[in-house]
């Protein structure tokens, strides 16, 4: 198969359009062509007017670890164009960087979940650019967590910058497909065109979204490898909590821990509340020891989510619901735990952090309400998981 990125270099007629423009790269590390040449690189051996790149969270080139770390804005040593941040000073290109370029060319590996912030500078990009009469293309990339939909949709009011706009948690969508949903939701006056795949089949055994020809490449320090893709629109909400997502291990976002709850007996609950939930992967109990972040330096006991292996189904696999189950039977086993973290995220500094995640209440008042069974929660999150089936298949490209 070919990612967008590899169609364009290889046919001069899709690149025709670009000929005398100034062209922008969105990139970072994982921006990559099959042979592992960087996009810029590779777009500027092509002979294109690459006269200025922009970076998301984490920076052009992927250095920044956690919520609200900022990059600088900088010049390329190599090509000395200016590099323009877009999680520093500003989120939103600014006027000034919009006048840098024609066409701004997108190249991000996304993870397929609303919380992962490439999402909402993509909707950034295309609002800018139809205010300043730019174009905008998306050299598509695959969804490594594939098609499935968990996860309830985002309220009014809620948006944030892991807010974009009315959708799930888990989207199931790749970035080309979701800017042609952002232009119709948001009514957008905006030249848009995505550079398609060729091949990709997100529904195929083994990688269901992810080639396996292709290496993976972090997109941000913590994405590293397909497992946290499949698990992260579940593990992401642990940022939201005082549990340890794994930051200060070699498995970040793949497992969730403390060093005073029992992991064995957490498993345990979650088995016996809701046993169907946990069809599609493998719950293992560990011990991890973080040298960075929540509970740096102390033993932790944790659950490690495989979503691999000859236990995953990935029809089956709910992240959303494996990690809401976790915090439920946390929540039954210890009474008053000290679950959520109060703590300003991605800029909001009047609400709960999870509930900023989760654009809303309710997944935490699920949580909290001792009376609440799992069927309460799926009767609030099924209708909106069709209703977001139903609005994504015009935008579906493959």
């Amino acid at each position: 198969m070919k990612f967008g990125i590899d169609r364009l270099l290889a046919d001069p007629e899709l690149r025709r359009p670009l000929e005398g423009k100034r062209v922008a790269l969105l990139a970072h590390p994982a921006s990559v062509t099959a042979d592992l040449t960087h996009s810029l690189d590779a777009l500027v051996a092509t002979g294109l007017n690459v006269s200025a790149v922009f970076g998301p969270q984490h920076g052009v080139r992927g250095d920044l670890q956690d919520n609200m770390m900022e990059s600088p804005d900088y010049t390329d040593p190599t090509y000395g164009m200016p590099v323009f941040s877009l999680y520093g000073e500003v989120r939103r290109p600014t006027g000034q960087s919009m006048g840098t370029f024609d066409t701004i060319l997108i190249d991000l590996q996304d993870v397929g979940c609303r919380i992962y912030t490439f999402v909402t500078t993509l909707l950034y990009i295309l609002e800018a650019a139809a205010e300043h009469g730019k174009s905008v293309w998306v050299l598509d990339r695959p969804n490594p967590a594939g098609r499935p939909v968990e996860g309830t949709t985002l309220l009014p009011g809620w948006e944030s910058f892991v807010g974009a706009g009315p959708m799930p948690m888990r989207h199931g969508m790749t970035l080309g497909e979701m800017g042609h949903w952002f232009i119709e939701q948001f009514k957008l006056n905006v030249d848009y065109r995505v550079i398609a795949m060729e091949g990709w089949q997100p529904d195929a055994a083994p990688g269901f979204g992810w080639p396996a020809e292709r290496p993976w490449i972090n997109p941000s320090p913590n994405a590293a490898n397909v497992n946290m893709a499949r698990g992260y629109a579940g593990t992401v909400m642990l940022e939201g909590t005082l549990l340890s997502e794994g930051r200060g291990t070699t498995r970040p976002l793949e497992l969730f821990g403390a060093p005073d709850i029992d992991a064995k007996a957490v498993i345990a609950e979650m088995h016996r509340l809701a046993p169907a939930w946990l069809t599609g992967c493998t719950l293992r109990d560990i011990w991890f020891q973080p040298t960075f972040h929540k509970h740096v330096g102390q033993l932790c006991s944790g659950v490690f989510i495989h979503a691999e292996g000859p236990g995953y189904d990935h029809a089956a696999f709910k992240p959303w619901r494996v990690q809401a189950l976790g915090f439920k039977a946390i929540r039954k086993l210890y009474g008053d735990y000290d679950l959520w973290r109060d703590f300003p995220y991605e800029y909001v500094f009047d609400k709960l952090a999870i509930d900023v995640i989760n654009g809303g209440t309710d997944l935490r008042e699920w949580v909290d309400d001792s009376a609440a069974e799992p069927g309460d929660l799926d009767a609030r999150t099924v209708p909106d998981e069709a209703a977001w089936v139903e609005a994504r298949a015009p935008h579906l490209l493959y």
